[in-house]
């Protein structure tokens, strides 16, 4: 049997007319920023060859606060983000809308290790 015939209970529901109460929509939705930038961070410090310890080196952070981030188990404040961009040698983009947020670490130069 095919997995993609199979549909979520969250999804059977909404098919059928379920509306999400508010709290668990924005409770989604800071979860998958959260996890958007964490992925955005893994790719970032993989593409720089770091390691969680390398990178929280850099940023004058513990290697558990970037594992942690990494994670999608914290949201950082906005000084932590910068000096996340600096470490990485990159600059941070957030794009935010209702259905979406995009992630993404642009770096400076290639060539930076």
């Amino acid at each position: 049997m095919s997995h993609a015939r199979w549909k979520t209970l969250r999804e059977r529901k909404l098919a059928e007319g379920y509306t999400e109460p508010e709290e668990i929509t924005e409770a989604r939705r800071e979860i998958q920023l959260s996890m958007a930038l964490a992925e955005a961070v893994y790719n970032r410090r993989v593409e720089l060859g770091l390691t969680q310890a390398e990178l929280a080196k850099r940023a004058e952070l513990t290697q558990a606060k970037i594992s942690r981030i990494e994670g999608s188990d914290t949201v950082p404040t906005l000084p932590l983000l910068a000096r996340l961009a600096k470490a990485l040698d990159a600059t941070l983009d957030i794009a935010l809308d209702a259905e979406d947020a995009r992630v993404n670490f642009t770096g400076h130069r290639a060539d930076v290790v």
